[in-house]
């Protein structure tokens, strides 16, 4: 007689490369996924370099009603107008694989699979994402009523953003009117902290990359006055990665008061190499044309923190953001500072976490958990 597999063990099944992602069982996922997929009446949205949702792994799983192309700064709903075109980048690809790729049998296996997940594609050709198009993301999704944003970039061309300049200031306050309005219609949005090994809390940063799209000249900035649009943003859940071994990623940005809480973003191998099956120390997840691939950064980190929450949000399906957010922090693994920071053992401390094990610098909170999010 053919056996008919309980819902546990239906959802239990090993997609074909989760063996590789050794992110999800560093937050749980794994186990989560005994429990619950995530709700269908759940819809992250990637806003990123666009979403190519003809990929096998994510097609089952992807809205396109809460998809669309704001390059320009005026929603573009034309068919597929949310794909990355050739040459363009992968990184939203990659992004919307993380949160909510379908446990289907093919490939890998998202931290959220049985979730939505939406494209809106805000980055130029060339790869900026100027603050027109990134506002018109935060209203389409609040409009859509999306529950989670995914938010892996900075608001180009500035770095840094400083208030006391007219024309920066003027970019600080319509992303924070955008992303507060957001929230206000029921949207958590989640942010990368960024891959320049600075302390986000510290008074003075230098920064030579900004303008960006221009000639880059050096500044001293202070992160108060000057912050790391949207990730810096009052309301939004500021990511930080960690690597195979749990510790701070090498790259990642830090800062007591500024990291909300921690999740996988991977690392190099050299310094922090995974246990078996898996091989690299770098996130696996989808890639345009139905391909796979690893990619590294707290880009990859905050889809692990939109997956987490997005199963809270199918759990607590009317919480406001608000709770939501107070439920990450709360089931959040805390971790403590652990040894002096020396990433590649030439005995020069390269960042130091400030903060005891309740909350940090360099964790915030504590890493995600997938498992308690679903059920609390």
């Amino acid at each position: 007689a053919r056996v008919v597999p309980t819902p546990a063990q239906a959802t239990a099944a090993e997609d074909p490369l989760e063996p590789l992602q050794w992110s999800l069982p560093a937050i749980k996922a794994d186990q989560a996924h005994q429990k619950s997929l995530g709700s269908k009446r759940v819809t992250v949205a990637v806003i990123d370099t666009g979403v190519d949702d003809t990929h096998p792994d994510l097609a089952p799983n992807f809205d396109r009603e809460a998809s669309v192309n704001c390059v320009t700064g005026a929603p573009d709903t034309t068919a597929g107008s949310w794909r990355p075109a050739a040459g363009e980048s992968d990184h939203g690809t990659h992004v919307a694989g993380t949160i909510a790729a379908a446990k289907n049998g093919i490939g890998v296996t998202g931290v959220a699979p049985g979730v939505k997940v939406s494209g809106i594609k805000v980055s130029t050709p060339e790869g900026y994402f100027y603050t027109e198009a990134v506002v018109c993301g935060f209203l389409w999704a609040a409009e859509r009523g999306v529950d989670v944003t995914n938010n892996s970039y900075y608001t180009d061309p500035w770095l840094f953003a400083c208030k006391n300049d007219p024309d920066q200031g003027a970019l600080v306050e319509s992303l924070t009117r955008a992303v507060k309005y957001a929230e206000r219609k029921g949207t958590v949005n989640v942010a990368a902290a960024g891959n320049a090994r600075h302390d986000l809390a510290s008074r003075t940063i230098e920064d030579r990359s900004s303008p960006n799209d221009t000639e880059p000249v050096t500044r001293t900035v202070d992160p108060r006055v000057c912050p790391d649009i949207p990730t810096m943003l009052p309301g939004v859940v500021t990511v930080a990665a960690t690597g195979a071994k749990g510790w701070k990623s090498s790259y990642s940005n830090y800062g007591k008061g500024v990291i909300d809480v921690a999740a996988p973003g991977g690392d190099s191998t050299v310094f922090q190499t995974p246990e078996p099956p898996a091989v690299s120390g770098l996130i696996l997840s989808t890639l345009p044309g139905g391909r796979f691939g690893y990619k590294a950064g707290t880009s990859m980190a905050s889809p692990h923190v939109a997956g987490v929450v997005a199963l809270i949000k199918s759990r607590h399906p009317y919480a406001s953001p608000a709770a939501v957010k107070v439920l990450l922090g709360l089931q959040a693994d805390a971790k403590a500072c652990g040894a002096p920071y020396d990433y590649n053992g030439d005995g020069v401390i390269d960042a130091v976490c400030e903060g005891g094990t309740s909350y940090n610098g360099f964790y915030g909170a504590g890493v995600v958990d997938a498992l308690d999010a679903v059920r609390w």
